[in-house]
């Protein structure tokens, strides 16, 4: 049995990432994990070469069912992640009555990077289009001091958009109860529900985002954020893909 050290090193330092992203640097949890499929991947074709001499029937049939399933889950991914990045890079043009501005973490010094990302664009489209009216979307996590929507009401408010302007809706938990219970709150405060809306989010969120909005019964047009950080954009497109498939199977 012949012994290949480079694979083996190859695999030591994915774990060793994987380790640094998951305990060093909070909201990098996903690459972690994308690390140690990728050691688990280099693993199982290296053991299974030292195998292959000594059981070449079931080794050789393993090997390729493994490997047609991987080149499946890769063109998978690599297709999920094209309808992500147009949703990203191309977003509609359309004018709305109604914008939900999704919410992401408040931590107790104020927005995460993500929030401030989504504060600014929100404040960059509503001063753009004056006639619209911004649904603030988040309610309160277990570890945070305010609920998501009235951290970007105030910050919103002191930046100098009109207040009136600014819906608050605070009790979802989730992407799907964002869009349902802001569809809700436009409901009861204009009597109508609403057939197309503005959503505002993270550019890599905007594809899931939309196939969500169409679940509840109304077009979405999508508004991106663009994530001030590389490594957190690379992170969270990556994370997409698996979001996205879990909307394909478990519908939300």
């Amino acid at each position: 049995m012949k012994f290949h050290l480079l694979p083996w090193l190859l695999c030591g330092g994915l774990l060793f990432a994987a380790g640094v992203l998951k305990f060093c640097l909070p909201g990098y949890s996903f690459s972690a994990l994308v690390c140690c499929i990728l050691a688990g991947i280099l693993a199982f074709y290296e053991i299974t070469r030292s195998l292959l001499p000594a059981f070449p029937g079931p080794v050789h049939a393993v090997r390729t069912v493994f490997t047609i399933c991987l080149a499946l889950g890769i063109l998978a991914a690599a297709v999920t992640e094209g309808f992500i990045l147009r949703s990203a890079c191309f977003p509609s043009r359309e004018e709305v009555d109604y914008v939900v501005v999704l919410g992401a973490k408040v931590r107790p010094d104020g927005p995460s990077v993500s929030l401030w990302d989504r504060i600014t664009a929100a404040y960059e489209y509503l001063e753009d289009h004056p006639d619209t009216v911004a649904v603030l979307s988040g309610g309160l996590g277990s570890d945070e001091p305010i609920t998501e929507a009235e951290c970007m009401y105030r910050e919103l408010a002191t930046l100098g958009i009109d207040p009136k302007r600014l819906l608050r809706e605070e009790a979802s938990k989730s992407t799907w109860e964002n869009l349902n219970f802001s569809l809700d709150l436009i409901e009861k405060t204009t009597g109508r529900r609403p057939e197309k809306i503005g959503v505002l989010s993270s550019e890599y969120h905007l594809f899931r985002a939309e196939l969500l909005a169409k679940k509840c019964g109304v077009e979405a047009v999508g508004i991106p954020a663009r994530t001030s950080r590389p490594t957190q954009l690379f992170n969270h497109l990556l994370r997409e893909i698996a979001g996205v498939w879990h909307f394909i199977i478990l519908g939300e």
